[in-house]
């Protein structure tokens, strides 16, 4: 027999209360939005517009194809394993494949999302996803912010994690990321059309052997 059968009852009271402070902190959070995070477009896709000429969103399907061509979107920039082709293949939209994941980002995915973000924009409208539009579009879309734009940190990961864009648990690996990264380096590297800010990096040394390849054949 339990001593303090009080007990259980107040610890699943405490629970139920802290999950409705959750739910209602995040409901003021949503509600609550600052006019220079992206704003929303459609709910079904997560489709938000970040500038005049860049989207963000989860995985598209072809019934919003209507819909990316009224937005003149001319490029797509994929960064899961799966291609665009089950519902692109029939469009002249072009698609850009850039698979990473945020536990293993590093300056080489930055640089080569952001890079293909400002050579697409020069052909239309761009947008941007993974499958919920969250977290990889999210640190993206903040290194974006910080790198092209010009924001804080602090401002584009109150964007990440506040704007509504999906659940905060994806988020820790790329607020890690972002907290570490050296924008000045990034931005070097961005405008130099270095693959990384570091000489080590396996794409830095691959552009290396190449180099030195083409001078010893010349």
């Amino acid at each position: 027999m339990l001593k303090h059968p009080v007990l259980p009852a107040l610890c699943l009271a405490l629970v139920s209360l802290f999950a409705n402070v959750s739910v209602q902190a995040d409901a003021i959070v949503t509600s609550v939005r600052s006019p220079e995070w992206a704003q929303p477009i459609d709910a079904h896709y997560n489709l938000h517009q970040m500038t005049p000429t860049l989207y963000r969103s989860g995985l598209p399907d072809s019934r919003a194809l209507p819909l990316l061509e009224k937005l003149n979107v001319g490029t797509v920039i994929n960064f899961l394993p799966e291609s665009d082709d089950s519902w692109l293949a029939d469009s002249d939209i072009k698609q850009v494949q850039l698979t990473y994941r945020t536990n293993h980002v590093d300056d080489s995915d930055v640089l080569a999302a952001l890079r293909a973000i400002r050579q697409a924009e020069a052909n239309g409208s761009v947008l941007m996803h993974c499958k919920h539009g969250s977290d990889r579009t999210g640190l993206m879309a903040a290194m974006y912010r910080v790198v092209i734009q010009g924001w804080s940190k602090e401002d584009a990961l109150n964007e990440m994690t506040l704007g509504g864009f999906g659940s905060s648990n994806g988020f820790k690996d790329g607020v890690r990321y972002m907290m570490r990264a050296d924008i000045d380096k990034l931005r070097t590297a961005l405008a130099t059309g270095d693959c990384s800010t570091s000489a080590f990096a396996l794409c830095s040394m691959k552009q290396w052997i190449s180099t030195t390849g083409s001078e010893q054949k010349e």
